[in-house]
């Protein structure tokens, strides 16, 4: 395995981009295609996002994306102000991390983790 990238077909490639672009924040880290239907490659902390093509598919196509933040308070925040459709408000989960659950223009499930300071994941295993 050399290198990796979740692939997602949007129903609304325009609203899709805007979405992960301009309402999640997501950098680009590259652009192709043509000019009036490109294709775009997000960082998504340490792997990419391609948004792009067409799917004529149901909403919520079973893919999901985890993604964590440093304050899922404040996301929810700003995302419920910017009209993001919240599927679940931020809880404590029982494994001890912090999940928003919120759903992109097409209904895919996002997944917004915040780890705690005293959770495993940030604890130095040396």
């Amino acid at each position: 395995m050399l290198s990796n990238r979740v692939l997602l077909r949007p129903k609304d490639l325009p609203r899709s981009l805007g979405f992960y672009r301009e309402t999640l924040g997501l950098a680009v880290y590259r652009e192709f295609g043509p000019a009036d239907h490109p294709g775009v490659v997000f960082f998504l902390g340490q792997g990419f996002l391609e948004v792009s093509g067409h799917s004529d598919d149901g909403a919520g196509s079973g893919l999901s994306l985890w993604l964590q933040v440093r304050d899922v308070a404040r996301e929810e925040k700003r995302l419920r102000e910017a009209g993001v459709t919240v599927a679940r408000e931020a809880r404590l989960e029982p494994w001890g991390l912090i999940e928003l659950w919120i759903e992109d223009p097409d209904g895919h499930r996002i997944v917004l983790v915040e780890v705690p300071s005293d959770h495993p994941l940030r604890r130095d295993p040396r």
